[in-house]
């Protein structure tokens, strides 16, 4: 496990004018074992840093706990090829994890994999009592600002991002891995364990935006999500229901409201 996230491979580069040997800086993803209360719940693959906000944030947007301070310990170990996380959580969460608990299998592209029924995939999300304005240079601003914050990308140029921000376009807190779910999961971990506020805030990603998406940021009470590509049409009807404002192709001088537009001001 590195700090960074990234490791060092060698490389060929070829071109017209002939090849030749690089040292490259490449995206390190692994096998993440949540384990809560010595059974094994998920399997990830995810860079690995960050691991304890990761662990807490899918807890708290999976709904394994209804808030943090339901998770006492987390440990992380590697293990092998790959690094277990293991959490102490609540008795009582812990009975309701077993009730349902499923095999799932990450990967960096999905957050469904191995959901074992169409419920559980589509499950109702927590609706947003705060129905703030967002101006569209706060969201422009917030993403904008992401690029440099970026340190793990700079260095590998494969890892996705997730932010937040105050409703003026500050970022407060950021996040970084390989699969766009964990990086709003980290973020997720991140503003419980450290404290960000979430008076009004909401999350800008560096993705396309997907039911999954929209449902972790739902879950931290995000007022918006603004993706740089595009939305999905579940991802729509989800933020209509969850009431969360919905922009995406946030880029070029421009961005496009597909849910609560109304919210999305000048």
């Amino acid at each position: 496990m590195t700090a960074d996230g990234s490791i060092r491979r060698p490389a060929r580069r070829l071109t017209a004018a002939g090849s030749e040997t690089l040292d490259e800086t490449i995206a390190e993803e692994v096998a993440i074992a949540l384990v809560y209360n010595g059974i094994s719940h998920a399997v990830m693959m995810a860079t690995p840093c960050d691991l304890e906000d990761f662990a807490r944030g899918f807890s708290v947007t999976e709904r394994i706990v209804d808030k943090p301070s339901e998770i006492y310990d987390i440990e992380v170990e590697a293990v092998g090829r790959g690094i277990e996380v293991r959490l102490e959580i609540a008795t009582q969460r812990m009975a309701g994890l077993q009730e349902r608990r499923r095999s799932l299998a990450g990967r960096t592209g999905c957050g469904l994999c191995g959901v074992d029924s169409l419920d559980a995939a589509l499950r109702s999300v927590p609706r947003v009592e705060a129905m703030a304005t967002v101006s569209r240079g706060a969201i422009e601003r917030a993403m904008a600002a992401l690029p440099a914050q970026q340190r793990i990308n700079r260095l590998n140029g494969a890892t996705h991002a997730a932010g937040w921000a105050s409703t003026d376009g500050v970022l407060l807190a950021i996040r970084e891995d390989v699969g766009r779910h964990n990086a709003l999961d980290k973020l997720a971990g991140a503003l419980t364990e450290h404290g960000a506020s979430h008076e009004g805030g909401f999350v800008v990603v560096t993705s396309r935006c997907s039911y999954e998406m929209v449902q972790k940021a739902a879950a931290i009470g995000a007022i918006a999500i603004a993706a740089v590509s595009a939305p999905t049409s579940l991802a729509i009807e989800t933020a209509e229901q969850a009431g969360v404002a919905l922009v995406a192709f946030v880029r070029d001088g421009r961005l496009t409201a597909y849910a609560h537009a109304d919210r999305i001001v000048p």
